[in-house]
């Protein structure tokens, strides 16, 4: 059986199921215990997310389970999520259930709009166009 067999088709060796979008949206995890009694939530900062993953960072990793649900500040969903792989402290998760792409919009697009896109700087923006900004007290003659 050759290695083309095993593959599934449509993917490619190193491509993605689904298309990553690089957010920078605060989170928390919710998770619950196995005695169902108060649910505790941690800080996470979301790193990317597509339809079915995403990546995130917490402060520390102690004691978070394998599985928990993913909630993003200003979004009202609360995503399932089961753990991939944790290296320090960034975790990679797969969604329980895919998330409906108008969801993913609206994560998109809210992080676009307050200006979280990671890697981007502001540009310093001139005083005005042309014009010179004068110190105070200084007389144009």
């Amino acid at each position: 059986m050759n290695d083309d067999a095993k593959r599934p088709s449509g993917l490619g060796l190193y491509e993605r199921k689904w298309e990553r979008f690089a957010v920078n949206r605060q989170g928390m995890l919710l998770t619950v215990n196995l005695d169902l009694a108060l649910p505790k939530t941690r800080p996470c900062q979301l790193i990317d997310i597509s339809l079915g993953t995403a990546t995130f960072t917490v402060n520390t990793t102690i004691g978070l389970p394998s599985h928990y649900y993913l909630t993003i500040v200003g979004i009202a969903a609360r995503i399932g999520c089961a753990e991939v792989y944790r290296n320090d402290h960034r975790i990679a998760v797969q969604f329980i259930k895919e998330i409906d792409e108008e969801l993913l919009r609206a994560i998109v697009r809210s992080d676009y709009f307050t200006g979280g896109i990671t890697g981007r700087k502001k540009e310093a923006r001139a005083y005005m166009a042309g014009v010179e900004k004068a110190p105070i007290g200084s007389a144009v003659r």
